[in-house]
C-alpha cells in the first residue's frame, strides 16, 4: 500500500449483507421510469431474510407503485453504519392491496379464522388511505465496505 492510498473497498459477504439490511429500516428504492431512467425515493421497509422479501407500504397513487406496475425491476439501496458501507437488494416487485399483505406489514400475526377487531379497523383505515404493499422478491444482494480506522 502506497503512502497516499487507503484500504480498498471489500465486498460484503451474504451474511453481512443480510445483517446490514436487517439492521436498517430506511432505504432508497429505485424503480424504472417510462423513459428507462431510474426514479428514486426514500422508503421505510421491512425485511424478511427467511423469505428474502422486502415489504414497503405506500399508496396506490404514488409514483413508485405505478412504476412497479409498469416495470417490476427494482433495487433498494441501504446505507451501512458509516458512509463507507452499503447493501443493495435487487429483484422483481409486485404491488398488492390484499388484506394479508397489509396486516403482515403492520405486524399482525397470520390468522386462519379471521382477524381481531382492531385488525378490521386497521384494514378499514388502510383501504381509506389507498394503502398498498410493494413486495420485492430479492434475487441478488451486493454491497461493499471500506474498513478504515
Amino acid at each position: 500500500m502506497s503512502k497516499n492510498q487507503g484500504p480498498a473497498p471489500r465486498s460484503l459477504t451474504e451474511e453481512e449483507l443480510i445483517t446490514l439490511i436487517g439492521a436498517q429500516q430506511f432505504g432508497v428504492l429505485a424503480t424504472v421510469k417510462r423513459s428507462g431512467h431510474p426514479a428514486m425515493s426514500t422508503v421505510l421497509y421491512r425485511w424478511d431474510p427467511t423469505e428474502r422479501v422486502i415489504h414497503i407500504s405506500t399508496t396506490a397513487e404514488r409514483l413508485k407503485a405505478k412504476q412497479v406496475r409498469n416495470d417490476s425491476r427494482v433495487s433498494l439501496h441501504v446505507s451501512g453504519p458509516d458512509v463507507w458501507s452499503f447493501a443493495v437488494a435487487e429483484g422483481d416487485a409486485e404491488v398488492s392491496d390484499s388484506p394479508e399483505e397489509l396486516l403482515a406489514y403492520a405486524g399482525y400475526p397470520a390468522a386462519s379464522s379471521g382477524y381481531p377487531e382492531d385488525a378490521a379497523a386497521f384494514l378499514a383505515e388502510q383501504r381509506a388511505e389507498g394503502r398498498v404493499v410493494i413486495a420485492i422478491k430479492v434475487a441478488r444482494l451486493y454491497g461493499t465496505a471500506l474498513d478504515v480506522s
